[in-house]
């Protein structure tokens, strides 16, 4: 990459800001906790989808789900998940434990990664962050689930299997491996959708920040410290990362440019739709908005510094 420090502070940015604008619409009261289902049905179910259908016939099968990237990244990820796991459970329950470990390693790859870090690194990072989220959308949160309660790892495989963001993956290889070429007016709607899945997610990270915060502040009479699961959502896992990139870059395992997109993505801060899975479940119900919110602001510096240091 090779970029300065204000040059990559000059690209990431107006991701963060747009992420601040939607934090601020709700904080106003323009965008009321009503919309952000709505918004969240259409970066999910549509946009992002259409992303990465795009990416993934545009790009070789072996660069989307390259087995060497998906080692290092589920080595990395799954060791710092059972360190934080081990930590946690001196201080909170069984399930509270699993996913204050599943908000310190899930980065939000899908809503913020896939269009930062292509126009960081260039459309050839779409490969290690599709492999990232293929991860952390099987393996990652399975475990977390499984080691947070019975029949958590079933549950989760269960809704990987029906997320329109695996399927795209699917479809989106199937179709560049057998060189399919779609009629024009369907490319052109997955065109239009694709462009949207950047903005509408960023706006709605911050829908979602403000709306969860909120929600949670009161609801935790003792607050759990969020800053240890901060370090290692923006130094530890990186940093891990970026230990077992190098010894398989040595190797011979993965490239140079695999090596920076994959410390970049997990530099990014935690995945916002933790937040919802952990509602769903009954978990974690102040924690884990607070550390999405605390990795969100202070990744605005960690991640431009990862950035510089791994260009």
């Amino acid at each position: 990459m090779g970029s300065t420090l204000l040059a990559i502070l000059a690209t990431t940015t107006p991701f963060f800001a747009v992420v601040a604008a939607g934090w601020w619409a709700a904080r106003r009261g323009w965008v009321g906790p009503g919309a952000v289902g709505g918004l969240n049905a259409f970066v999910l179910d549509f946009a992002l989808p259409a992303m990465l259908l795009r990416f993934g016939m545009t790009l070789p099968l072996a660069e989307l789900l390259h087995p060497g990237v998906l080692l290092v990244y589920a080595l990395a990820g799954t060791a710092l998940l059972l360190a934080v796991v081990a930590w946690a459970r001196r201080r909170m329950g069984r399930v509270d434990a699993a996913f204050a470990a599943l908000i310190a390693v899930f980065p939000n790859s899908g809503f913020m990664g896939l269009p930062l870090l292509a126009a960081l690194l260039g459309p050839a990072s779409a490969g290690p962050v599709v492999s990232s989220i293929a991860i952390d959308m099987v393996l990652t949160t399975s475990l977390a689930l499984a080691l947070g309660q019975h029949g958590g790892a079933r549950r989760a495989l269960s809704g990987a299997a029906r997320n329109p963001l695996a399927w795209a993956i699917v479809i989106g290889a199937a179709l560049g491996a057998s060189g399919t070429q779609l009629p024009v007016p369907v490319r052109a709607t997955i065109d239009l959708l694709a462009a949207a899945a950047s903005p509408v997610a960023l706006f709605m990270i911050g829908t979602v920040l403000h709306h969860a915060g909120r929600g949670g502040a009161a609801a935790e009479a003792r607050p759990v410290p969020v800053w240890p699961l901060v370090v290692v959502k923006l130094v530890a896992h990186p940093a891990a990362v970026a230990l077992a990139g190098w010894a398989a870059l040595r190797g011979g395992w993965i490239g140079a440019a695999q090596w920076t997109a994959l410390v970049l993505v997990a530099a990014l801060p935690s995945a916002s739709n933790v937040a919802m899975l952990a509602h769903r479940l009954g978990a974690g119900a102040a924690l884990v908005p607070r550390v999405i919110m605390a990795t969100t602001v202070v990744a605005f510096a960690t991640f431009a510094l990862w950035a510089w240091g791994v260009g």
